[in-house]
């Protein structure tokens, strides 16, 4: 499954590092990475490949929203699909 994985708040150390540390354990790999900082706020969407199906992208979803509330964070996972749907005019 792709998925699309959005990060945005103020910037600072650890983030895209926590973030990719979550991914790997769950045997997420990132495909790709964009990323900017803008006036101190950094702002990321970083596709990336879940390669173990037992994963559940509810759990992936669980895990980093929770690291995104301890480090002050919106981080959103999506399913690539569903996020083209919502996103195609």
């Amino acid at each position: 499954m792709k998925l699309v994985v959005t990060i945005f708040g103020k910037d600072q150390v650890g983030i895209i590092a926590n973030v990719s540390n979550i991914l790997a354990a769950k045997k997420v790999n990132i495909t790709s990475v964009n990323q900017n900082i803008v006036d101190g706020f950094f702002n990321m969407i970083m596709m990336a490949e879940l390669t173990d199906s037992s994963v559940k992208l509810a759990e992936i979803q669980k895990e980093l929203k929770e690291k995104g509330q301890e480090m002050n964070l919106e981080i959103k996972v999506q399913n690539q699909e569903i996020f083209n749907i919502m996103h195609n005019v």
